[in-house]
C-alpha cells in the first residue's frame, strides 16, 4: 500500500466528502482522485515514468496535492521545493536532483528564465495559473512550457497504473541547509505511508477532522501531519495560503476546523495577537507543536488563552518525520516530546552508540519503517548518519522513567563554557518566564578566557527593559556560568519559511 493507492479507497468509500478547502471552494474525495489520475495520465503520455524526478514548486495551493499525488501514481520521484527560495538556492536543488520535469506557479516564471540555461535536464515546465499575466509565445521557456490545469483537463480516468515497490525512493526532500549545502533525504513510499498511517492512528484523525494547513507544504512536518495523515483517514484539508494569525482565525472559525498544527514561533504569534479570539479554536480538539522546542512558559500561556491541548511532537526529515507524540489517552507532559509513536523505536545513548540511564543526557537515535533509506548520492553522509538500522538524529535528548523524552538541545548547539555544557534551550526556558519577553535566542559565541560566551538574544513587549535587568533576572534562576553575558535587544528574531529561527544567522552576528 502507498499513500496514492490509499486516496483512491478513500474516495471509493466517500466520493463526495469534502477532501480540502481552498479559498471558499470544496473538493470533493471523487473531484480529488480524479484530478490526480487525469494528471498522471498526462504525465505518462508525455514520457514520464518510474524513477523520473518532479520538482514541485506551487506553495500552499491544490497545485501541491495534485502534483505530488499525480507524479507518485505513475512511479514518479517528488522533489519539493520552497517557492521563495533564491535562484542560487533553488537551482542547486534541481540541478542535483536531476530534475526532469517542473510544476510551478506563473509568478515565478521569471525565476526559471534566469535558471533555464543550468537545468539542461528539464524538459517541461508545468505552470500552474495564478492569474498573473503570462507570455506564453514570447516567454524564452515557450517550448517547455504547458499549462498544469490543461494538463490535468487532457488526461484520462483510465490510467494503468505501474508496479511500485515500497522500497521505490517516493519522495526527495532536501534539508534546510542551515550547515552547508542541503542534502536530499530519500524517502520511500513505504517511509510516507507508514509514518501518516501511524500519526493518523496515534493523533485518532476521523472522517469529521478539519485540519488546517498552515505550515508549508514543500516542507515534511506540514505533509505528513497536515496533509497526507488526514487523507489516510478522510478527513478535510483547510488549505491556508500563507500563515498569517488572522487567517487561522478566520478559517478556525468559518469551517469549524477540529485541528491545528504549528511550530512554537506560530503559536507564539497567534497568542500575541489572539485576546480578541478567544472562542475561536472552541472546535479545536487537539494542536500540535513539532519542528522545534516549544517554551514551557508559551506552552502554558496559549493553552489557558485559548482552552485548548498542544500535544507537542519530534520528527525530522530523514524520519519521514514523526518519531514521538504526547500520548493523547493521559495528560502529556509540558516540555516533553512524548513517547515513541507505534512502530517506531527511540533511544538515548551515548558517544559509543551504547543506551544510556533514564534521566542521562545522550544523543536521539531512531529506527523504523519510517526512517530513509539515504542521502541522495551522498553515501558517505548516509553511512555516518544511519549506522547499524539506527538513524543518528544529531539532538541531545534526556528520557524519563516512564518513556517520555524531552529535547535539551542541538548536539552542534551546545555551548562549552569554561568546561561546563551549557545546553541554550535551558537559558531560553528561563527568559521566556519573565513577563516583558516575547521570544528569545541563545547561542554561543567565542570567549578567550572561558572558550565560549552565553550571548542571548531577546524580543521584548516593554521598551524600558534592560540588559542588566534580564541578567539580574537569569542569576537568580541559573548557576553562574549559564547566565548570558550579553543580552541583545531585537524587533525580530530571523527566521526561516517553517518558522525555525535561524542560529546560524544569529552566531555570524556575534563573530562580526
Amino acid at each position: 500500500m502507498n499513500i496514492s493507492q490509499k486516496l483512491s479507497m478513500t474516495a471509493m468509500e466517500q466520493p463526495t466528502k469534502p477532501a480540502y478547502i481552498f479559498q471558499g471552494n470544496e473538493t470533493s474525495y471523487q473531484e480529488l482522485e480524479g484530478a490526480v489520475t487525469k494528471f498522471a495520465s498526462s504525465l505518462k503520455s508525455l514520457g514520464y515514468g518510474k524513477g523520473d524526478h518532479i520538482a514541485l514548486i506551487v506553495g500552499n495551493t491544490p497545485h501541491f496535492i495534485i502534483g505530488m499525488y499525480g507524479a507518485l501514481r505513475i512511479g514518479a520521484t517528488v522533489i519539493p521545493v520552497n517557492p521563495i527560495y533564491t535562484v542560487d538556492e533553488m537551482g542547486y536543488i534541481l540541478k542535483n536532483g536531476d530534475v526532469k520535469g517542473i510544476i510551478t506557479l506563473d509568478l515565478l516564471l521569471e525565476k526559471f528564465e534566469h535558471m533555464d540555461a543550468m537545468l539542461p535536464d528539464v524538459q517541461d515546465y508545468f505552470i500552474a495559473e495564478t492569474g498573473a499575466p503570462i507570455d506564453w509565445e514570447g516567454s524564452s521557456l515557450s517550448r517547455k512550457m504547458k499549462s498544469f490545469t490543461k494538463t490535468v483537463e487532457r488526461g484520462s480516468l483510465d490510467l494503468e497504473r505501474p508496479e511500485l515497490d515500497e522500497e521505490d525512493t517516493a519522495v526527495i526532500l532536501y534539508t534546510s541547509g542551515t550547515t552547508g549545502k542541503p542534502k536530499g533525504a530519500m524517502l520511500t513510499h513505504k517511509n510516507l505511508y507508514s509514518n501518516a498511517s501511524d500519526v493518523a492512528d496515534y493523533l485518532q484523525y476521523t472522517e469529521n477532522d478539519r485540519v488546517i494547513a498552515a505550515l508549508p507544504m514543500f516542507h515534511v512536518f506540514c505533509l505528513t501531519v497536515s496533509l497526507n495523515a488526514p487523507l489516510m483517514n478522510g478527513g478535510t484539508i483547510l488549505i491556508v495560503p500563507k500563515f498569517s494569525p488572522q487567517d487561522v482565525f478566520n478559517i478556525a472559525a468559518s469551517y469549524k476546523a477540529t485541528v491545528f498544527a504549528g511550530v512554537p514561533t506560530m503559536y507564539n504569534y497567534l497568542l500575541q495577537t489572539g485576546k480578541e479570539h478567544v472562542d475561536t479554536f472552541k472546535d479545536i480538539r487537539l494542536c500540535i507543536s513539532g519542528g522545534a522546542s516549544m517554551p514551557v512558559a508559551l506552552l502554558t500561556a496559549f493553552e489557558k488563552q485559548f482552552n485548548v491541548i498542544i500535544s507537542e511532537g519530534y520528527g525530522l526529515s530523514e524520519a519521514s518525520p514523526v518519531t514521538c507524540f504526547n500520548p493523547l489517552d493521559r495528560p502529556r507532559k509540558p516540555g516533553s516530546i512524548g513517547t515513541s509513536i507505534l512502530n517506531v523505536e527511540n533511544k538515548v545513548v551515548d558517544e559509543l552508540g551504547e543506551e544510556v540511564n533514564p534521566g542521562e543526557v545522550g544523543e536521539l537515535v531512531v529506527r523504523g519503517p519510517n526512517v530513509m533509506k539515504g542521502y541522495y548520492k551522498l553515501p558517505e553522509e548516509t553511512a555516518m548518519t544511519i549506522r547499524e538500522g539506527w538513524l543518528y538524529t544529531g539532538d541531545m535528548a534526556r528520557m524519563d522513567d516512564e518513556g517520555y523524552f524531552y529535547i535539551v538541545d542541538r548536539k552542534k548547539d551546545m555551548i562549552l563554557v569554561g568546561g561546563y555544557n551549557v545546553y541554550p534551550r535551558e537559558v531560553e526556558e528561563v527568559l521566556y518566564q519573565h513577563d516583558d519577553v516575547t521570544e528569545v535566542a541563545v547561542v554561543g559565541a567565542p570567549d578567550p578566557d572561558l572558550g565560549e560566551a552565553v550571548i542571548s538574544f531577546v524580543v521584548s513587549n516593554n521598551a524600558s527593559l534592560t540588559e542588566e535587568e534580564l541578567v539580574r533576572y537569569c542569576g537568580e534562576h541559573l548557576a553562574k556560568y549559564k547566565v548570558p553575558s550579553k543580552i541583545e535587544f531585537m524587533e525580530e528574531l530571523p527566521k526561516n519559511t517553517t518558522g525555525k529561527i535561524l542560529r546560524k544567522n544569529l552566531r555570524e552576528k556575534v563573530v562580526q
